[in-house]
């Protein structure tokens, strides 16, 4: 059972990104305040759902937050600071674009840079202790896959459909193929033997 709530009576906003392990794309990242009595049983980690589970809740989550709000850092500005500050960064700018601000801030993950001296802590895998951070992730995952999928109309060769950005086999093979285009992050390398280097 996930948790409503870290702090007693502090305004709390869960933070999650997804893309940080892509070859392609930007990285996104949400940010969540949901009510204290938020209740849902399906709601957990975004990668233990179906496609079809998250997208019911992402409907759920943006009618009933109190306040959410999704950000990205593109690829360009990852290959400048790399892909962990982008993160930071991603988060930074969904927290900035809720509408109510955060008292405490949940962070999925084990490292964070302070925002604004709002307080925060830090919980490894807390997609799946804490509700906010569950519905972070999701609201990340659902809003990068759409803008992925955008992507791949524009460049059917590399599967973004399907891989979103991801190392797959077949992703690998277009760029072997066809070379990067300007939405990969030419700061990741492929494995050796590809003979590829992005930097």
């Amino acid at each position: 059972m996930l948790l409503n709530s870290y702090t007693d009576d502090l305004i709390e906003a869960g933070c999650d990104e997804a893309g940080r392990g892509c070859l392609a794309g930007p990285v996104y990242a949400a940010a969540v305040i949901l009510p204290r009595d938020f209740k849902n049983s399906e709601l957990n980690d975004s990668k233990k759902l179906s496609k079809k589970q998250r997208e019911n809740l992402r409907e759920i989550i943006e009618t009933e937050a109190i306040s959410w709000a999704v950000a990205s850092v593109n690829n360009n500005e990852i290959d400048e600071i790399n892909i962990l500050n982008a993160s930071f960064l991603a988060m930074h700018r969904a927290i900035d674009k809720l509408k109510k601000q955060p008292e405490f801030l949940l962070i999925d993950g084990n490292r964070f840079k302070i925002y604004k001296e709002i307080p925060h802590k830090c919980i490894i895998k807390g997609d799946g202790k804490f509700l906010s951070i569950a519905a972070a992730s999701i609201l990340a995952k659902t809003h990068r896959d759409e803008y992925m999928k955008k992507l791949h109309l524009e460049f059917p060769d590399y599967d973004w459909k399907n891989n979103k950005g991801y190392p797959t086999p077949k992703h690998k093979a277009a760029i072997a193929k066809h070379g990067i285009t300007d939405f990969h992050r030419k700061s990741f390398r492929l494995n050796e033997q590809l003979k590829i280097e992005f930097s």
